[in-house]
């Protein structure tokens, strides 16, 4: 019975998935921040354009 619980990966395999996914979100975060940060500057000049 240990053995078998030695020689099961599905634990691992549901590990590689969830850094694979917590990778992908941290990406995803950046690049939104970025474009937002991006997007606020281009909607100050518009604004100050406009005053």
């Amino acid at each position: 019975m240990i053995m078998t619980f030695f020689r099961d990966e599905r634990g691992a395999t549901a590990i590689e998935y969830a850094l694979i996914a917590s990778l992908i979100g941290l990406v995803i975060i950046g690049a939104v921040g970025a474009i937002g940060d991006s997007l606020n500057g281009t909607f100050a000049d518009v604004s100050a354009g406009l005053g």
